[in-house]
């Protein structure tokens, strides 16, 4: 059986692995303008608060490519009201690092808003719980899948492909190795 019960991991909050500098964006921002504060700040994601700093949404790099670029648009006339993600899945800044994880986990997503009393004090991403706990974040999901019954033959996990030693979070089994989508296209089944 899996214990979620490390000594590294137990203990540890929300609080103590968020991001703090926050980078936000009004609705009315234009997709080109999320794209610049992404790349100007590396970061994957803006926050969209309304005229009182209260999160709305959250637009990602993945939000630009689906809706904006893949539908051929042009950034500097779509604003991001309509294309963000909400509303946001948020914790408080009090919640545990492993029940933060288990939520991520079952909503499949990799970004989660922090809350302190009602007020926007953060972000922990999967790339936060990485930095504090690489060996642990396969082990925490394959418990969340357990505990929940959803683990099965063909499922998709997240970690470290087996050939290319990448980070992946779409990593599947073939012949008793997990490999990324890159790796098991070029796989000789």
């Amino acid at each position: 059986m899996i214990s979620v019960a490390s000594p590294r991991v137990e203990g540890i909050t929300v609080e103590d692995v968020m991001t703090r500098e926050l980078i936000t964006a009004p609705p009315s921002a234009t997709t080109d303008k999320i794209a610049m504060l992404m790349r100007e700040f590396n970061i994957g994601s803006v926050i969209i608060v309304d005229d009182k700093g209260n999160p709305i949404g959250i637009v990602t790099e993945r939000d630009l490519v689906i809706h904006v670029l893949a539908n051929n648009l042009n950034p500097s006339t779509v604003l991001v009201q309509n294309i963000m993600s909400s509303p946001v899945i948020s914790v408080d800044i009090k919640t545990s690092l492993i029940d933060a994880v288990k939520l991520m986990a079952k909503r499949k997503i990799r970004r989660l808003i922090v809350m302190d009393k009602g007020k926007l004090v953060g972000i922990i991403t999967s790339r936060d719980i990485l930095s504090v706990a690489p060996e642990v974040i396969e082990i925490l999901l394959e418990t969340v899948k357990i505990s929940e019954g959803e683990l099965s033959y063909g499922e998709v996990f997240a970690g470290y492909c087996d050939d290319c030693g990448e980070w992946s979070d779409l990593l599947k089994e073939v012949n008793g190795k997990f490999l990324c989508p890159d790796c098991r296209s070029n796989y000789v089944y």
